[in-house]
């Protein structure tokens, strides 16, 4: 399966809990997209003592996951992205719902 996934904010158990679905869809061979939009570009700032974000977003990386961000909302923010928020467009974020088999959105 190619699991498409758009996260657009930063309430730490709601993403922690969909990151988890990305890792274990990857862990049963699934393709994994996440596109961050909105409020979810900020999602490597998300510092929560009971949900690690950021050590599942490192997992998802490692596990072969994919992170994508939109540009414009890391312009908003005056940010040039990382490696959990790279630069990305619209293109790809319609190409993510385009390509994938199931679309989970948070």
């Amino acid at each position: 399966m190619r699991l498409g996934m758009v996260i657009s904010q930063t309430e730490p158990e709601t993403v922690f809990n969909a990151l988890r679905l990305a890792l274990y869809s990857l862990e049963q061979g699934d393709s994994v997209k996440i596109f961050l939009s909105g409020k979810g570009v900020e999602i490597h700032g998300i510092s929560d003592a009971k949900f690690d974000v950021p050590g599942i977003c490192k997992q998802i990386l490692d596990a072969g996951g994919e992170f994508m961000a939109c540009g414009s909302c890391l312009k908003l923010r005056n940010s040039q992205g990382n490696e959990i928020c790279p630069l990305s467009t619209l293109k790809d974020h319609y190409d993510l719902v385009r390509d994938s088999d199931r679309i989970v959105t948070v």
